[in-house]
């Protein structure tokens, strides 16, 4: 049997149980916040939230580089016979492209673009697992993982525009208003791009049930795996998706945090559900 590496950026947001228990490699991004650097998983996003609301100043992602991806694709080539790894999408990084060039000179070396973020790509990984686990050739993966990816769902609700406006994202106005309002932006992946495509109002754990419902009805599910990810969130938000994912009818739901390079665009009370659509 072939052994095959899965890898992901820490951007997948797996935890820490489900890297070990599925044996995923990583590769992280770095944060620049200020004049510190670190890498993805050495803060917690209220440790970086509480710095942001300190100095005023944005964290930086910056994408890796083709010399990064070689490196660690050779590395993970010195145990395993093939590497198949998933990319954060390419329609909101260049890091996928710099994967892609890296791998395109190693032999047995496959990337698939998730199209996808944070959780939509780990579930993806999991998957790839799965698949490697019963035999299944890296070709053959990696076909079932470009279908796939068609079917992953990924969406989330965010409380305040503060950091997209921060990155660009939104103008003043619309800052100011959706605050005023308290309008909650639903954020979905389309063609491989974040695009915000309805609004909420109110608290934020009523939000989170509304904007779950009306997800799977617009999106039926799958399977019986849904996956919740947040930047932080109160009990009442989680329990809202979490209930709402028992009603949909999934028999396992998993709750991640998402890191800092999620927390770094998303902000505060972000909360992301993600699973495979029909």
């Amino acid at each position: 049997m072939v052994k095959i590496a899965i890898s992901v950026e820490s951007s997948a947001d797996l935890t820490a149980e489900m890297i070990s228990k599925y044996d995923v490699k990583v590769i992280p991004y770095r944060i620049t916040l200020g004049e510190e650097t670190f890498s993805d998983g050495e803060k917690l996003p209220e440790e970086m939230f509480a710095l942001v609301d300190k100095t005023g100043v944005l964290p930086k992602t910056t994408a890796i580089n083709e010399f990064e991806y070689a490196e660690f694709f050779n590395g993970l080539k010195k145990e395993y016979s093939a590497v198949i790894h998933l990319c954060l999408s390419g329609g909101i990084t260049s890091s996928c492209a710099n994967a892609l060039r890296a791998a395109s000179g190693i032999k047995n070396v496959f990337v698939v673009d998730s199209r996808s973020l944070s959780m939509g790509t780990g579930l993806l990984a999991l998957y790839a697992r799965e698949l490697a686990d019963k035999g299944t050739r890296p070709d053959e993966i990696v076909k079932t993982l470009d279908e796939t990816v068609k079917k992953t769902v990924t969406s989330f609700v965010i409380e305040r525009l503060d950091y997209l406006h921060k990155g660009g994202r939104c103008s003043s106005i619309a800052l100011l208003g959706a605050n005023l309002l308290k309008i909650r932006p639903r954020i979905i992946m389309k063609d491989g791009k974040m695009v915000s495509d309805k609004k909420y109002r109110g608290n934020m754990s009523a939000v989170v049930g509304k904007f779950s419902e009306e997800l799977f009805a617009e999106f039926p599910p799958v399977g019986d795996k849904a996956y919740i990810a947040y930047t932080t969130a109160s009990s009442e938000m989680i329990k809202a998706a979490t209930d709402k994912c028992a009603e949909a009818g999934f028999n396992e739901v998993f709750i991640t945090r998402a890191g800092a390079t999620i927390s770094s665009h998303c902000g505060a009370n972000t909360l992301g559900i993600f699973y495979i659509s029909k």
